[in-house]
């Protein structure tokens, strides 16, 4: 028996994914939570064989997480389920831990077999996916910079994203000029774009 974790923030999705992984003899569901930061509680009291993890839910993004399920609890395999697919996304959960991304656009029948694959040792990715992903290189923000610009994205000010992250704000002002130049962009709304659209955010 395969036991899953489902980690989804839209119910309706949630609630068919859990209908439709429930139909398989060998799954069992033990766990659905509706945000990110829920996950590793969940997992730790149900210990799931797969954690099937949303890319964007609120609290706690699916990379976050793969990365803090694979610090605390290894054995649990982690597959990313997102409806648009960025090939910088797919090379952070790779480095985050995650051994499956896939999109919500697949085959009910490509999921089923992407969670026994991935059960069983495997990886699962969409090979054109895969392939930007490696021709795309690596991401050139260090985790700082990305909270920050991740901040910024949200509608955060410079005074607001020093006080969250406990910095002055000319130090804010200095790394919003250091992510401009490192992604060649034109401002800081384009170093925005060019994250988000490689999936650095």
């Amino acid at each position: 028996m395969i036991r899953l974790l489902v980690a989804e923030d839209m119910h309706v999705v949630r609630s068919a994914l859990v209908a439709l992984l429930g139909m398989e003899d060998d799954f069992e569901v033990v766990a659905e939570v509706g945000r990110g930061d829920l996950v590793l509680a969940a997992a730790e009291r149900t210990l799931p064989d797969v954690a099937l993890l949303d890319l964007d839910m609120p609290g706690r993004n699916g990379i976050a997480v793969a990365g803090d399920l694979a610090s605390a609890l290894p054995s649990v395999r982690v597959m990313i389920l997102t409806g648009v697919g960025r090939p910088g996304s797919v090379k952070s959960a790779l480095d985050a831990g995650a051994s499956g991304f896939v999109l919500k656009t697949a085959s009910a029948r490509a999921l089923v077999d992407g969670v026994r694959t991935v059960a069983s040792g495997g990886q699962v990715l969409d090979a054109n996916l895969a392939a930007a992903a490696v021709r795309l290189g690596a991401n050139p923000l260090r985790p700082r910079e990305q909270e920050l610009l991740d901040l910024v994205a949200s509608g955060c000010s410079v005074r607001e994203s020093a006080q969250r992250l406990f910095l002055s704000e000319g130090t804010v002002r200095n790394y919003l000029s250091a992510i401009v130049d490192k992604l060649g962009a034109r401002g800081r709304v384009d170093a925005i774009r060019i994250a988000q659209d490689n999936g650095w955010l």
